[in-house]
């Protein structure tokens, strides 16, 4: 059938069905002609191209009035092929929809993919004229309507906030207990058995690696591997295909929100809206690229290179007022229509960047900032790029929290034994405030973390000096050196009975000190269990068991999980340990008592020089108002430590509330006055309370 086409609107981009037909809209200023392809059920055939018969203010647009959702589609753009001058459209390449809400089928990578002749000879100033919709994946015309029902949003203060980084398929994938057609994909993320785990373990939100449509490296194919954690995004508004389950789309990542809701759990998505999976000027043309690379990406002064701070080959252009409303308007379709809670920013410095510079005022930031939707969410960045002066920790404006990656240095350096690692580690448990105090942030600005996806997992922090990613097939040259790790003397896997011991101790003792911490704490999913990779601390590429949570008795560590259990309901129930001002010994009130003090093993002061020679058992004594306190123990050397119990305002005793030397949580043990010596095992942090004064 020839279809019906009206002028339609220029807003809002995208594919709207308005319940009687669909209003297509693409931005493109320098495109000649855009034809609109509509293809069969299957994607295989391409039944109807229609030019977008409008232009409005640049965006391209048409009505089609019998068009109805499920309907598959793509574009085809004109305009100059002139790569020198920053123009790249090639209408032999079937494009995506850089609004499309759903995708059907994967893409198949073929020469025919990319905008120039990859064959004779390799160069991009080249054109290729063959058609590329056959391996290309097609947009989904989407029915936006859901039935929340009394879905309530869990809107969890950040002072109050746990977060649990995973993987969508890493958790379920290998769940004996969820059905086999569910693992690895959003509604086994939902069902009843993963939720309970993380309503177990107490945290209050899940942040999931990237969602967005993505696809896997061509060089990665070639060699049999996949982009497992999904930082090469295609499409920014719609979910990846390979999490929904046969049958279903989107309504199927709505669902698995509903449910974490109705547990209290927040749902925070790792965004990547600093580049693109289109690459450098070898890369393919899917999207962006043919459609307007001039206004898309930032280009080098010669245009025919991209300006890339992201290390991906290009860097989307956050200038362009266009390509910021494409973002903002992802952000508020995520939040809006599906309910997420907050967002992580992948490669964050990269969007605020006026090309070589850094700017906490950037378009970017101040566009969130004053947003009505996205000012109530809750908005981390990872404050780094490979750009000039990437590294921009503790720069971000008020309101943002960031991944604090000096705290993990600082507490993998001190569990280590680094003898200078005492002082960055004290900075760290008091919420950063070298880093954070200024325009009037709170400690809830350091998202503290010790692991995470990128890095050894908790068990091959302790059971690998070294790197191993040979099965990443780059000859182990990937993936950073400076791990901060200790196998404890054996590299790997070890039955000898004191290592293992030993491991499991540094494991808790690393546990306790990010729970115990001021600022947000952050738990890489399946840390609990003791989840190894096998000492890769790059497994970007391992989309198989390495990866995956193995969730069998053989392979958890049922302690490790009760133990963080009983530490995340230690810090819900204790405000004391969930501080949101920075503390500095500040008199509280009338009282002379100090808000903060750190101790040695003899309850004395610590002094300036004490903190440099890095040996012994140090504590810290928080202090609230009233007689209720609360005392922090570290103790990293190779023995046992005899601690004095501090006074506080008069005759007090100490109750322990952790041991993890023993992985006690609140054991039933008899107080401990004040001045009496309490035992603090090697390689151990405890926690103690003050409590009635003994008679």
């Amino acid at each position: 059938m020839t279809q019906v086409v009206l002028a339609g609107r220029p807003h809002p981009l995208g594919a709207r069905w308005d319940g009687s037909g669909v209003n297509f809209a693409l931005f493109s200023a320098n495109a000649t002609r855009v034809e609109l392809c509509l293809f069969d059920a299957n994607g295989r055939r391409e039944v109807e191209r229609v030019d977008l018969p409008e232009q409005t203010h640049e965006v391209w647009h048409g009505y089609l009035p019998h068009v109805r959702p499920g309907q598959l589609y793509g574009y085809r753009v004109h305009g100059p092929y002139a790569p020198e001058e920053g123009h790249r459209f090639n209408p032999n390449k079937l494009l995506i929809d850089p609004y499309a809400k759903a995708l059907h089928g994967e893409l198949r990578w073929h020469d025919a993919c990319f905008g120039y002749r990859v064959d004779s000879p390799r160069d991009d100033l080249s054109f290729d004229r063959r058609d590329s919709a056959f391996v290309v994946p097609k947009c989904v015309v989407v029915d936006p309507a859901y039935t929340w029902g009394e879905d309530i949003r869990p809107r969890r203060a950040w002072a109050e906030t746990i977060i649990y980084e995973a993987h969508v398929k890493g958790i379920s994938a290998r769940h004996p207990e969820v059905p086999p057609a569910m693992r690895g994909t959003f509604a086994g993320l939902a069902d009843p058995h993963i939720v309970e785990h993380l309503e177990r373990l107490g945290v209050t939100a899940i942040e999931l690696m990237p969602v967005h449509a993505f696809i896997n490296d061509r060089a990665l194919v070639k060699k049999g591997l996949s982009n497992y954690w999904g930082y090469n995004t295609l499409c920014f508004h719609a979910p990846a295909t390979r999490y929904i389950s046969p049958g279903h789309g989107i309504d199927e990542f709505k669902f698995m929100v509903k449910r974490l809701h109705e547990a209290g759990i927040e749902v925070i998505l790792d965004v990547v809206y600093n580049h693109t999976a289109e690459g450098n000027q070898l890369g393919p043309t899917m999207s962006f690229r043919g459609i307007d690379n001039a206004n898309y990406y930032l280009l080098a002064s010669d245009r025919r290179f991209y300006f890339d701070t992201t290390g991906t080959g290009n860097t989307m252009n956050l200038r362009h007022p266009r390509v910021m409303q494409l973002v903002t308007d992802s952000l508020r379709f995520w939040v809006e229509e599906c309910h997420v809670d907050g967002f992580r920013f992948d490669l964050a410095t990269a969007l605020g960047r006026e090309y070589d510079k850094f700017e906490p005022h950037s378009v970017f930031f101040d566009t969130l900032s004053q947003d009505p939707v996205l000012q109530g969410v809750k908005l981390i960045a990872e404050p780094w790029d490979i750009g000039p002066n990437g590294y921009q920790l503790g720069n971000f404006p008020p309101g943002w929290a960031e991944w604090n990656g000096a705290y993990r240095d600082n507490v993998r350096s001190f569990w280590r034994g680094d003898r200078d690692a005492l002082a960055g580690l004290a900075h760290g448990l008091l919420g950063s405030a070298d880093r954070f105090e200024h325009r009037g942030r709170r400690t809830w600005a350091s998202v503290n973390f010790v692991t995470a996806h990128d890095g050894f997992t908790l068990a091959d922090l302790w059971s690998y000096n070294r790197k191993h990613n040979e099965a990443n097939r780059e000859d182990n040259r990937d993936g950073y050196d400076d791990n901060r790790s200790w196998n404890c003397g054996v590299e790997g896997p070890s039955d000898d009975p004191a290592i293992v011991v030993l491991r499991g101790r540094l494991r808790r003792a690393t546990a306790a000190t990010l729970f115990l911490s001021d600022g947000i704490p952050m738990w890489l999913a399946g840390d609990e269990l003791a989840r190894t990779q096998g000492g890769n601390n790059n497994a970007y590429c391992q989309d198989n068991e390495s990866n995956w949570i193995d969730w069998s008795p053989p392979g958890r560590d049922e302690d490790l999980v009760t133990f963080v259990a009983g530490l995340t309901a230690i810090r819900h129930s204790r405000l004391l340990l969930r501080a949101a001002k920075f503390r500095h010994g500040e008199v509280i009130g009338d009282s002379g008592v100090r808000d903060v003090m750190w101790l040695r093993a003899d309850a004395g002061e610590m002094t300036p020089e004490e903190w440099h020679n890095g040996g012994g058992a140090v504590a810290l004594m928080l202090n609230g108002r009233g007689r209720k306190s609360l005392l922090v123990v570290l103790n990293r050397e190779p023995g046992a430590t005899k601690l004095t119990l501090p006074p506080r305002a008069g005759p007090v005793a100490w109750r322990v509330l952790v041991d993890s030397g023993t992985a006690a949580i609140e054991p039933d043990l008899p107080a401990t006055a004040s001045g009496e010596t309490l035992t603090v095992g090697e390689r151990s942090v405890m926690l103690l309370e003050t409590a009635e004064a003994l008679a």
